[in-house]
Order: C-alpha cells, then structure tokens, then sequence
C-alpha cells in the first residue's frame, strides 16, 4: 500500500510524529489502528441501541407519552 499525502499533512505528520519521538509510520499506523478501533466502536454502540430499541420499543413509546 502507498500512502499519498498531502504537502500539508505530511508536513502535520512529520511534527506530530518529531514531538512524539516516533516515526512517521509508526505514527501513521497508531492513527489507522485507532479510525478502525473507534469505527468498530461506534458501530457496535449502533447495534447495541438497535437492540435495545427493538426489545423495548413498547416501553420506549409509552415513556414518550
């Protein structure tokens, strides 16, 4: 995989990546691991609301009255 950036955000990556005292990849890696941790989050927190608004659909509406 090549990885096309920017001028502006190679230059963000480079500094972030200085201050942190790490690479650029190492700290590209750590941001993709982290987009893909929080998608899986948010996703599975849709899931758990789709659940529970299914299982108490009658409750939720009668809370609503």
């Amino acid at each position: 995989m090549t990885l096309r950036l920017t001028e502006e955000e190679h230059d963000a990556l480079r500094r972030r990546a200085a201050v942190e005292g790490t690479s650029m990849q190492d700290a590209a890696r750590r941001a993709v691991r982290e987009y893909v941790a929080r998608s899986d989050h948010r996703d599975r927190v849709a899931a758990a609301a789709e659940l529970v608004e299914h299982r108490h659909a009658d409750a939720l509406r009668r809370l609503g009255e």
